[in-house]
């Protein structure tokens, strides 16, 4: 294999246990195999790649991956999935809430990301901003309207540090930089997914406030937040990739253009 293009193709159904053209045009990534599940359950979709690092499944011109955690899962996925070039990437991610107004279920709905993983570096200077398609995001506002719930927008910080909720420097850089939450992949699969051509966006669910001692996630805290949050957070994902598919809208809003001029 010589070039990135049979690596890609090569790479994907090796990671994923589906074939190239059994994947929808429309993806959904998670980190969860609870999301995963659902959409099986939703749809009584089979789940390919369960002996894989990322298992899937699909409906329709939909599919979910479960791609793992972290930035370097974030831009692999990204990169593996310019083989299919997809029409649209959503994230349905969870996220530590920054500030005082979130709780936890919230939604956040980001409008930028601050590179703060290490891994967009390799994809672009640092000064580039960590954007998503606009037309994407503005689908997905929709649809949680249609669902008779209310988000947050802002921006999400980005971090490839896993443990750092006891670090009080850290946290008051993020007091600082005023971001409304903080995750680990979402500026990743927005910069990657720009590299790529493909157009991208994010819904995030706050279950965790990691400012505060009591609010740091636990293996509970988080069960409980699944329960109640997660099977309506992947709905309104579902239905925001409808919207896109049924009305033929389109959401690459940008020319992805690098030439020299």
């Amino acid at each position: 294999m010589r070039t990135r293009e049979e690596i890609v193709e090569n790479w994907l159904p090796r990671y994923t246990g589906t074939k190239i053209d059994e994947f929808g045009k429309y993806i959904l990534l998670t980190n969860f195999n609870e999301y995963v599940n659902l959409f099986s359950k939703t749809f009584n979709a089979k789940i390919n790649g369960l002996d894989r690092a990322m298992p899937s499944a699909t409906h329709g011109d939909i599919s979910i991956i479960n791609f793992g955690m972290g930035s370097a899962n974030a831009a692999t996925i990204m990169d593996l999935l310019s083989a299919i070039e997809p029409k649209a990437v959503l994230f349905l991610g969870k996220c530590g809430g920054l500030k005082k107004i979130n709780r936890l279920g919230d939604l956040i709905l980001p409008i930028a990301a601050i590179r703060g993983d290490g891994t967009s570096n390799d994809y672009f200077p640092p000064e580039v901003p960590a954007l998503p398609a606009f037309s994407l995001q503005k689908a997905v506002s929709t649809n949680i309207r249609n669902h008779n719930l209310d988000y947050w927008t802002g921006t999400i910080y980005t971090t490839n540090r896993r443990v750092w909720e006891h670090d009080d420097e850290f946290k008051t850089y993020l007091r600082r930089i005023r971001c409304m939450g903080v995750d680990m992949e979402t500026a990743t699969i927005f910069s990657v997914g720009f590299y790529n051509k493909i157009p991208t966006g994010a819904l995030l669910l706050v279950s965790d406030q990691p400012m505060i001692s009591s609010g740091v996630k636990t293996e509970e805290s988080d069960k409980i937040i699944s329960q109640k949050f997660v099977d309506k957070q992947l709905q309104i994902g579902i239905d925001s990739l409808r919207e896109l598919i049924n009305n033929g809208l389109t959401v690459k809003h940008l020319k992805f253009d690098f030439e020299d001029h």
